[in-house]
């Protein structure tokens, strides 16, 4: 009993350590960009739109040339933003190709069909 309530404490500690992760601004959505406090939804449009007209973020220093981020802020956001390259165009289609297929997609059977290959008798041929 012991032992459990001790898992459970050690769990719990570290539950919210675990939880939380950097952004990245590379990939984040405007919603997701709202949720790092000190972003408001004026801030997470204006990196949602530098990112789509310039490009891809090199550093988290590259919000300077973002209208509204100063030196004082991305320093205070600096612990709860990351910077990585966004997937290509190969690595997404891979992912596509691994992903489950969507229920409405015509599927492969799963069972063959036992007179599968022979030719119906019931059909007169001409």
């Amino acid at each position: 009993m012991v032992k459990i309530l001790a898992a459970i404490a050690l769990a719990l500690a570290l539950a919210p350590a675990v939880g939380e992760s950097a952004v990245n601004l590379n990939t984040a959505s405007k919603d997701e960009l709202l949720a790092v406090p000190g972003i408001g939804p004026a801030k997470a449009q204006a990196i949602v739109e530098h990112r789509q007209t310039h490009g891809p973020f090199k550093s988290v220093d590259d919000l300077k040339s973002v209208k509204g981020f100063r030196a004082k802020l991305i320093e205070k956001l600096r612990p709860e933003l990351t910077v990585s390259a966004p997937a290509s165009r190969s690595a997404a289609r891979r992912e596509a190709k691994s992903a489950p297929e969507r229920k409405d997609a015509k599927a492969a059977p799963d069972t063959v069909r036992a007179d599968a290959g022979r030719i119906q008798e019931d059909k007169p041929r001409k």
